[in-house]
C-alpha cells in the first residue's frame, strides 16, 4: 500500500466535516495501532504521527540497544552492530529511533488496515447522522424525492442522507415524483441493521404546527402560543391558539388578511380544511368553538366523566357533527370531552306539535338503522321526516330502499 493509497482513505475523513480533529486523530491511531498489535504483539515501544490533512502517517519504533548475540525480541531490542548501521555514536543500552515503512507490514495485513479503516469511517458517519437528527425531531426538513416505493418514500436531505416517509406518514392525496422537493417533519430515529433509519411524516400534528410557525411571526416569537391541535390529515384540522398579549387577536394573525397566511398551510396539507380556534379556559366556550361552524345553543358538560351534551338547532344539528361526523370527532379530541349532540326543540313543538323519539319504533325499525340515523343528529321522527330521502341517503350508510322504508313508517305515526 503506497502513500497515495493513505491519502485517499484520510480524504474519506475529510468529507465528514461534523466529525471532529480529535476524534479523527484517535480512530486512525487506534487502527493502526491495532495492526501493530498483530504484527508485533505489543504496541508500546511505537510512536504513530498522523497529518490527517496532508494524508501523511509516519510509524516510529523505539528499540534497546543490546550486544551482538544477546537481541531476545528483535521488536524491543537491537544489536550494537545494527544500530552502528544507523548511527556509529549508538552505545549499549540507549535507544534506538527507527521508521516502519508500509510495505513492511505485508500486503495482506496492508489491506486489511484499509477494510478496517473504512469499517470505522462508516461507524463513525452513522452514528454522526443518528446524532444529529436525534436533536432535528419536530423540525421541518426539505428533501428530494429520490425513490418511490409502495409503503414508502426515500427523500434525500441536502446532505445526502437518506430520510424514509412511510406511507402511514404520508397524506392520502400526496402524490410526488421523483425528483421533486417535499417538506415533512422529523418524527422520530431509530436504528435498523446498525444503520441510523430516519423517519419523515407530514400527517403528524407537529408538522401542522410548524407550518403556522413558519408563516406567522407571533407564533415564531412566542406573542401567541398553540395550546392544541388535532387533525385528520388531508382532510380537517382543528387548532386552538391563545395570546399573552390582549392587542393580538390570535386567530386573526393566523389566518392573516384575507387569508393569506393560512392559505399557503393549507396548499402544503393538499387542501386540509384549518379551523383556527381561540383558546379558553371555559370550558362550555371551548366546546361551542371546538363546533364550529355550528351555532350552539348550550352546553352541558361533566368534569369527571368528560361528557358534554350540547344543544343545537335542528339546522345545526348536521354542521356540528360534519361530513362522516368528522367535525364532532375533532371537536372531542381537542376539548378532551366525549360530544353528544342534541337537537333543540323548535316552536312548534314547544307548543305541543307531537314528536316521537326513534327508539320507540324499535318493534318496527332495526337498532343499527337507528343508530345510522341518530349519527347524523336525527333522534325523533320529525328529525329524519324534515330531511329528503336523497339527503339521507347522502350522509348516511344505508340504501335508498331502507331509508324510504323507515319514512313509510315514520309518516304513518303522524297520519
Amino acid at each position: 500500500m503506497s502513500h497515495m493509497n493513505l491519502i485517499e482513505t484520510f480524504s474519506e475523513f475529510k468529507e465528514l466535516k461534523n466529525i471532529d480533529r480529535a476524534t479523527m486523530m484517535s480512530v486512525l491511531e487506534d487502527v493502526f495501532r491495532n495492526l501493530l498489535l498483530k504484527n508485533y504483539g505489543t504496541d508500546e515501544n511505537f510512536d504513530i504521527i498522523i497529518n490527517p490533512d496532508k494524508g501523511d502517517l509516519e510509524i516510529w519504533r523505539n528499540r534497546e540497544v543490546v550486544a551482538d548475540g544477546d537481541v531476545e525480541d528483535a521488536n524491543l531490542q537491537i544489536s550494537l552492530s545494527e544500530a552502528k548501521k544507523i548511527d556509529e555514536d549508538y552505545e549499549l543500552g540507549e535507544e534506538v529511533t527507527d521508521e516502519v515503512k508500509f510495505l513492511d507490514f505485508g500486503r495482506r495485513s496492508i489491506l486489511t488496515l484499509r477494510q478496517n479503516l473504512s469499517a470505522r469511517i462508516m461507524e463513525l458517519e452513522k452514528d454522526n447522522i443518528f446524532n444529529i437528527y436525534k436533536d432535528r425531531i419536530g423540525e421541518i426538513i426539505t428533501g428530494e424525492v429520490y425513490q418511490i416505493w409502495k409503503k414508502e418514500i426515500l427523500v434525500i436531505d441536502d446532505e445526502g442522507n437518506e430520510l424514509i416517509m412511510p406511507k402511514t406518514e404520508q397524506i392520502p392525496s400526496d402524490y410526488f415524483r421523483k425528483g421533486e422537493t417535499l417538506r415533512a417533519v422529523v418524527v422520530r430515529v431509530e436504528v435498523k441493521n446498525n444503520s441510523p433509519l430516519i423517519i419523515i411524516s407530514r400527517t403528524s400534528p407537529v408538522f401542522l404546527e410548524r407550518l403556522f410557525e413558519l408563516e406567522v411571526p407571533e407564533i415564531f416569537d412566542g406573542l401567541i402560543t398553540i395550546k392544541n391541535i388535532v387533525r385528520v390529515p388531508g382532510e380537517r384540522a382543528k387548532v386552538a391558539v391563545e395570546s399573552y398579549d390582549e392587542r393580538i387577536d390570535p386567530v386573526g394573525a393566523c389566518v392573516g388578511m384575507k387569508g393569506s397566511r393560512i392559505h399557503g398551510i393549507v396548499r402544503e396539507l393538499r387542501n386540509e380544511n384549518i379551523d383556527v380556534i381561540n383558546y379558553t379556559t371555559n370550558t362550555s366556550l371551548f366546546i361551542s368553538r371546538a363546533l364550529n361552524p355550528a351555532k350552539v345553543n348550550s352546553v352541558k358538560f361533566d368534569e369527571e366523566t368528560h361528557k358534554a351534551e350540547v344543544y343545537l338547532n335542528p339546522e345545526e344539528v348536521s354542521l356540528a357533527i360534519g361530513k362522516g361526523g368528522l367535525n364532532i370527532k375533532l371537536a372531542g379530541q381537542l376539548t378532551g370531552y366525549e360530544i353528544d349532540v342534541y337537537r333543540e326543540k323548535v316552536e312548534a313543538e314547544v307548543e305541543g306539535e307531537e314528536d316521537v323519539n326513534l327508539s320507540e319504533f324499535n318493534d318496527e325499525i332495526d337498532a343499527w338503522i337507528i343508530e345510522e340515523f341518530k349519527k347524523i343528529g336525527c333522534d325523533t321522527a320529525r328529525s329524519v321526516l324534515e330531511l329528503s330521502a336523497e339527503e339521507l341517503e347522502k350522509r348516511t350508510d344505508l340504501e335508498i330502499e331502507t331509508i324510504e322504508e323507515v319514512l313509510n313508517i315514520l309518516n304513518s305515526e303522524f297520519e
